[in-house]
């Protein structure tokens, strides 16, 4: 298990607190931002492509709030390969969501 300060592949883990809350503003806004779109969005894949965005997000906030980074217990090493970035169920959620969000996000009619 890792403890992430940062995003994505540690990407800004300065450790710093100014950066936690940036990173904890930053969610919160863009997870309004989805909350606002999916309201609005005709049919269900949209809604539920933000909600497990939104889900992750707020997942990783908590974690944040609560220990000041996230943590992160799941990699992908196998059979001689290895992977040195780990992840968590939070991350998981907000791939998925994002991938639907690309997918489904540009329609304008249920299919």
């Amino acid at each position: 298990m890792g403890w992430n300060t940062g995003i994505n592949f540690g990407l800004f883990g300065s450790g710093s607190e100014a950066m936690r809350w940036a990173l904890i503003l930053l969610a919160l806004v863009i997870s309004a931002g989805l909350g606002v779109w999916a309201w609005r969005a005709a049919g269900w894949r949209v809604p539920v492509s933000a909600g497990l965005v939104i889900g992750g997000a707020l997942g990783n906030v908590w974690d944040r709030v609560q220990f000041g980074a996230v943590a992160d217990f799941l990699n992908m090493s196998c059979c001689g390969i290895q992977n040195p970035y780990t992840f968590n169920i939070a991350d998981v959620a907000i791939f998925i969501g994002a991938f639907g969000l690309i997918l489904f996000g540009g329609a304008d009619k249920e299919a």
